[in-house]
């Protein structure tokens, strides 16, 4: 029962993103480009999903999005951080933008 609420979970928040996704493209392209990682061809892909197109490739076992801090160094300097709140969105985007912007492929299953 646990693994099946962990999957119906991923499923959600797989959902949930690629909705996201969508919206930002639509409302402001080249913030969406830079704040999900992904180039024009995958921007385009995206917005043209049909909401029958997001809910199946939402099915999977695997979460779509990622964390986009690949050192845990990173992690630590956000959560850490002793500057002032308002630099602290500043400092976390600095470290987004310099993170790479590959990622693995994703398979379903």
């Amino acid at each position: 029962m646990e693994t099946d609420s962990l999957l119906d979970d991923i499923q959600d928040i797989n959902l949930s993103y690629l909705l996201l996704a969508q919206r930002m493209i639509s409302e402001d392209r080249t913030t969406a480009l830079f704040r999900l990682k992904i180039d024009d061809e995958m921007a385009d892909l995206i917005a043209s999903l049909s909401i029958k197109q997001l809910t199946q490739l939402s099915r999977t076992n695997q979460l779509l999005c990622r964390l986009c801090y690949d050192e845990p160094e990173q992690l630590r300097k956000l959560t850490h951080n002793q500057r002032e709140q308002g630099l602290g969105q500043t400092h976390a985007a600095l470290l987004m933008a310099s993170a790479r912007s590959e990622c693995p492929s994703v398979s379903s299953s």
